[in-house]
Formats: structure tokens, sequence, C-alpha cells
């Protein structure tokens, strides 16, 4: 029987170091797994009891297509909180996660054919699902010297234009962000060239300087953001996340998302509202002065681990370090660095097909004190190489 070409794409191979990492625990040895981009503490208190009265009491049959109301005003109102724009709820769509939420805009904004332009390195599912799509991938090398994001010179020198631009701010894997000033040079440079701008911003609040700008003041130019409630609020597993969307998307989105999914889980919905409560703020807030311990930790041990190249960590909860000193390339780095030392990083070839062999991810989403175990166990075993 026929497989689809479109569901050749390559798997998401930290997964597979996450069920190698969980093999060698249930063979009863000792792991410190930071491979994921997984925060530690879960779901807030505040979430949680929310979730309890919800199974017992609560309503948990289909929402609207686009998301329960209540729900979609708590998410229009935390931008005019956090960034003081005021969006109109109408145009935020809740979807199943981020990655419900890329794959509804994606659907919605571009055809079979059509060219997207995003960053190399970076998260690897953006590009796995618009080939799945049919769109054809354009990568932009970026490094150090753009800071790891991709530039409108870039976009401005492609000898065929494209017709959508993904960027991330903070970034996976690198943590680097965009500013305000750089942001709305992008989104001015694709509105003028019809190029649809979509804004992943699932990091943001997890930042260790200046807050990240939203692509949010740039609706009204096309923009899409992409939000989730899985890394500043930790809670990964109720698959839960949004859109906002410009006018043009807002009916495309929601005939998509009735016919693809009715609706996003109705129980993380209805908790998600707790989310947004001042409980659920400080409980987010507290998780991130956890991460910036844990990446002070990091910096202040560079020299011991011997990673001289790093990308600057500016926001989310990962560094990205080149390992090449070590004289191996970064899969036999991170699989030798789980056999033998009992520590699982994800290589950077995950996130970039050309030059990733150099690089490997560690995420500090957890505490201080695991993170310091694996920088233990990584620079003894480092010396035995």
């Amino acid at each position: 029987m026929k497989v689809s070409q479109r569901s050749h794409v390559p798997p998401f191979a930290v997964m597979e170091i996450l069920a190698a990492a969980n093999a060698r625990r249930a063979a009863g040895q000792s792991v410190v797994n930071l491979c994921a981009g997984e925060p530690s503490t879960g779901a807030s208190d505040v979430v949680r009891e929310r979730a309890i009265e919800l199974l017992t009491s609560g309503d948990l049959g289909y929402t609207e297509a686009m998301g329960a109301p209540a729900l979609r005003a708590e998410i229009a109102a935390h931008y005019g909180r956090w960034y003081g724009v005021d969006v109109d709820p109408s145009r935020v769509a809740v979807t199943t996660g981020s990655s419900g939420g890329f794959m509804l805009a994606f659907l919605a904004a571009f055809d079979v054919g059509d060219r997207v332009a995003l960053a190399r390195p970076g998260y690897p599912a953006y590009k796995n699902i618009l080939t799945a799509l049919g769109c054809e991938v354009v990568e932009l090398p970026c490094g150090p010297e753009t800071r790891y994001q991709p530039s409108a010179a870039q976009l401005e020198a492609l000898d065929v234009p494209v017709d959508g631009l993904v960027v991330a701010s903070p970034a996976n894997p690198t943590g680097t962000m965009i500013g305000a000033e750089a942001l709305a040079e992008l989104a001015a440079w694709c509105a003028g060239h019809g190029v649809r701008l979509i804004s992943d911003e699932i990091y943001h609040g997890i930042t260790y300087g200046e807050p990240a700008a939203t692509a949010a003041h740039h609706l009204g130019t096309g923009a899409v953001v992409v939000n989730s409630f899985s890394k500043y609020w930790a809670m990964t597993g109720w698959r839960l996340g949004w859109l906002l969307l410009p006018d043009d998307l807002v009916t495309p989105v929601d005939a998509l998302a009735g016919n693809v999914a009715l609706c996003p889980p109705a129980l993380a919905q209805h908790a998600g509202v707790a989310a947004f409560s001042e409980e659920g703020y400080a409980a987010a807030a507290a998780n991130v002065a956890r991460y910036a311990d844990a990446r002070r930790l990091l910096l202040d041990r560079l020299p011991e681990l011997g990673w001289a190249r790093i990308a600057p960590a500016d926001g989310a909860f990962y560094l990205y370090a080149d390992v090449s000193a070590s004289g191996l390339d970064a899969q036999t780095w991170c699989a030798r660095a789980l056999d033998e030392a009992g520590v699982a990083l994800t290589p950077g070839t995950d996130f970039d097909g050309v030059d990733g062999s150099d690089w490997v991810r560690l995420s500090f989403a957890s505490s201080v004190e695991v993170v310091g175990e694996a920088v233990d166990r990584i620079v003894a075993w480092q010396r035995t190489l």
C-alpha cells in the first residue's frame, strides 16, 4: 500500500534521546536528563486545583473551535498587561499546543509550493511541518554576526522571493532574541513584500535581561503570533497554545480548526484560565528565577566545561555550545555522554543539518542542583577523552 511522500520527514532526535535516557533509568542506572525543553516543575497549584474541580463537577464537553470565550478573553487581556497591546479576543485562536497552532497557521497562510524562510539553526518541527504540507523551506544561515537571528538584509538578498518567514524570539536552541526595532524592521519588510510573518513567542516571559518584543504590535500588517502554555506556565502535557491572527486569517483558521480537531482539550482550556490569576503569574515567575540561577551556574562554569563558543542565552532555557574541541562530533559526544557519564543532551544536528555536528543543546529547565550535578559529570567525563 502507498505511504505518502509528505510523511517522509525526519524524527525529532530529542525524543529518541529521551527514550534512551528513560530506558537507562528503567534499568536502574543514574541519568541526569537535560535533553528536553520541558520545565521540571509542571503546572502551578492554582491550575491543578482548578482542574480537579472541573473533573468532579465541570462541563468538559466541546468548546468553540477557536476556544472557550473565557480563555480567549484572558489571553487577549494578557497582551494588555505585558505589552500594552489592545487585542480583540476574536483574533485569538486557542490551539492544541503551539504545535497545533503552527499547523493551523501554516495551512491557513501557505499553499503547496510556497517558499517559507526560517533561521538555521532552529526548531526542526517548523521545517518538517512545512515540508509535510508541501511547502519549500528556505533556510537562512544565522551565526554570531546576526546573533543567530534572520535579518531583512538576508531576505532582500534572496534570488527567489519567499511567501513566508518564521521567526522565534527567544529562539530554540540558541536562546537569542530579536529586539523591538529589528522585529519592527522585519515586520515592515514582510508587509512591504507580501510575505507572511509568523512569530514563535512560546518562550516569552523567560528572559534574563530585556523583555521580549512581540509581533502582536504588527497584526495589522498581516503578522501571526504563536504562543503556548507549555514553557512559561510549565504546562507541557496539557497541550494548550494559542494564535493571534490578523483579520484575513480569522475565518480560515476557524474553519480549519473545527475540521481538524473540533476544539482543543476542554479540561486544559478551562483550567488554563487560572494560569492568568495572580497566583498563576507568581508561580511562573518563580520558575524563571530558578532557570536564571541554573543559567548563572552554567555561565560561571564554562571555563571548566571548555565550551569557548556558545550562543547568547538571552532567553528560553537552553545553552547551545560548540563541543568540537573534544574531538567528537555532536552525535557521538551525546551518545557517549549518556553512556559514560549518564547525562542526556541533544546534538546540534537536530537543529542545524549543515553546521550542527559541532554543537549540543543543554536544557537548564530544572533546579540549579540538577544542572550542577550534570556539569560535574560532564567535566569529569570530558577529562577522560
